[in-house]
């Protein structure tokens, strides 16, 4: 019970059509398994609910809320219901993020209209996410930030733009905020995952190259170090859980990569 009372939003609870279990759905059951009360958030109400339901059905605690993380408005009150529902906020995890399915290309063929789409999502949201969660955070003197980067971040071979850029200013900016929130006693990391098989890793790309889910899968497969075998949604589930617990309070502005070596053999 590594969670116990402690009250997390999730942005990003639910999860693209695929098969497997995708990073935000795994992260809100560890951490309701783990006591958390969790609220589920996500632009599609429905797969919330389902991620929902999921807890509530094991005995956990957990409720759906619906957002656009492109609005600032329904940022702040997917924050205020958390607050109201259970009356503090723990952890707030940023678990969203796009790339091929907003448009993204590379250096030469990326449109501004892609460009901002991808930054709305994964950047700005997040930025804006931590401007609600923050004050309340400073008042109780603790609390937890957490969000997803990609090893995409630090490799040079990554070849197309947005994601990459505005996943090295996620970085960046959660840098900032553990280092101006730490006498607050609130902590912020970032996870890196590498080649994950989750709806949005294999299945986007199976539908935007037009191939059959199997090859994409066998092929990031190759591309991993550790067992030839690509991480999954419970791998980064379980490194949230961790620099979410108390068991590393004295971890503030961490980029933990889950990558099974990527980015040892990026080195090479």
């Amino acid at each position: 019970m590594r969670m116990k009372d402690k009250v997390t939003i999730i942005i990003g609870a639910g999860q693209s059509p695929g098969e497997g279990m995708g990073n935000g759905r795994a992260t809100a059951i560890v951490f309701a398994r783990e006591g958390a009360k969790v609220l589920c958030v996500d632009n599609r109400l429905e797969s919330a609910q389902e991620t929902a339901d999921i807890i509530t059905k094991a005995g956990g605690t957990a409720a759906a809320f619906k957002a656009d993380v492109t609005k600032d408005a329904e940022l702040k009150a997917a924050v205020d219901e958390a607050v109201k529902r259970w009356g503090r906020l723990d952890t707030l995890h940023y678990n969203v993020g796009v790339s091929l399915g907003g448009g993204d290309k590379p250096p030469l063929e990326i449109t501004e209209e892609a460009f901002d789409k991808v930054n709305a999502i994964n950047l700005r949201g997040f930025i804006m996410a931590c401007k609600h969660a923050l004050p309340i955070m400073r008042e109780q003197r603790s609390g937890s930030i957490l969000s997803i980067s990609s090893v995409a971040a630090l490799s040079a071979s990554y070849a197309t733009v947005a994601y990459k850029t505005t996943k090295a200013g996620m970085i960046a900016y959660t840098e900032q905020i553990a280092r101006h929130n730490a006498e607050y006693g609130v902590r912020a990391n970032i996870i890196l995952p590498g080649l994950m098989d989750t709806p949005m890793a294999v299945d986007t790309r199976a539908r935007v190259w037009g191939q059959p889910r199997a090859e994409v899968v066998a092929s990031r497969n190759a591309r991993v170090p550790l067992r030839k075998t690509m991480g999954t949604g419970w791998d980064v589930a379980n490194a949230a859980l961790f620099l979410a617990s108390d068991e590393a309070s004295f971890i503030t502005g961490v980029a933990l990569p889950v990558d099974g070596g990527a980015l040892l053999r990026a080195s090479d």
